[in-house]
């Protein structure tokens, strides 16, 4: 009987799962990630939440230290605010160079056994200026997510995969499955931001959409791709002072807005090599994802088959990545 445990860092979250041979015994969270020590310059605030937070996923299923047979941590853990900096591969990047490129590490105030991590992967540009920033993109912790959704989903590149969140990721994968590169947005963020601090707090109540409305969410982002992001977004509050549309349908009209302007970064982006007829995946939260398969379906500009993960399959994503990345290293048999 295999017992292990996986650690998945974020900015402002952590999360332990709990496997026994590939099925979750217990799993918990706490409000701890990577910018509580890029605030206070100290990892002391993220091991004690990283040590608390497996603490209380082993206490859930009743499994001792003893009993782990291996501990993986994958995420911005792995960065220079996390608990141990460990350089991102360069990309082209599949199974194999994430397993060669791991790393185990010791770290008494987590965790009494060995940590193994799991690196990011960064695009490839040289003598980075002005004239190529755009170019340079990286990840830590989507990796893991790519090549659980490919394991999963049986998918064969090349594809694209479109992942929505607070920094969205679009992330290009070749006919070997390799990640060859990404490009992110500050989409989830800049949401979060426009429908709480300014002033469209009040036009949209402070709420994102609840459900979709389609014709709002194209509208929204026909608008953002004609006239800009600042412009539309300034629009919602004129919908909310002259017009009949409904709370719902004002966030939906911002929804596609910065949905809208992500679709631009994905066509025109030197990050990436997106062509037309790439097959495109998107995983995330539903009413995101939801969103997006409408916009791209309604885009002229792609042609390639559009497939939604479902909630279910994408429910332990970054465990089973990092699980399928340390099984290619041979850490578990």
């Amino acid at each position: 009987m295999t017992h292990i445990i996986t650690i998945d860092t974020g900015t402002t979250n952590t999360r332990v799962t709990l496997w026994q041979n590939g099925e979750v015994l217990a799993h918990q969270a706490c409000e701890v990630g990577v910018r509580d020590t890029a605030i206070t310059g100290s990892r002391e605030k993220l091991q004690n939440g990283v040590r608390d937070t497996i603490t209380k996923t082993l206490a859930a299923a009743q499994v001792t230290e003893e009993q782990i047979d291996l501990v993986i941590g994958s995420g911005m853990i792995s960065s220079n605010v996390g608990l141990f900096e460990l350089p991102h591969v360069l990309a082209p990047a599949g199974l194999q160079q994430l397993a060669r490129g791991m790393v185990s590490v010791t770290i008494p105030e987590v965790f009494a056994k060995p940590i193994w991590f799991v690196p990011g992967v960064r695009n490839v540009v040289d003598n980075i200026g002005l004239h190529n920033c755009e170019a340079m993109d990286m990840m830590r912790g989507e990796e893991v997510e790519v090549m659980s959704v490919i394991e999963q989903m049986a998918i064969t590149g090349p594809a694209m995969m479109v992942m929505p969140g607070s920094h969205s990721k679009f992330v290009c994968i070749d006919d070997k499955n390799r990640i060859t590169g990404c490009v992110t947005t500050l989409a989830g963020e800049l949401m979060y931001v426009i429908t709480h601090n300014t002033i469209l707090a009040q036009s949209l109540d402070s709420q994102f959409a609840t459900s979709i409305s389609e014709e709002m969410l194209l509208a929204g982002a026909q608008s953002a791709q004609t006239i800009g992001l600042g412009r539309t977004c300034f629009n919602v509050r004129t919908l909310d002072q002259f017009t009949i549309y409904e709370r719902n349908d004002r966030a939906n009209f911002l929804l596609g807005a910065i949905l809208g302007a992500d679709l631009l970064t994905l066509k025109n982006s030197t990050a990436i090599k997106m062509m037309p007829g790439t097959p495109v995946v998107i995983c995330g939260k539903p009413i995101m994802k939801e969103a997006l398969a409408i916009l791209i379906k309604n885009d002229d500009y792609f042609s390639g088959k559009i497939t939604v993960v479902s909630d279910e399959t994408q429910a332990h994503l970054a465990g089973q990545g990092a699980i399928l990345v340390a099984t290619a290293r041979g850490l578990i048999k």
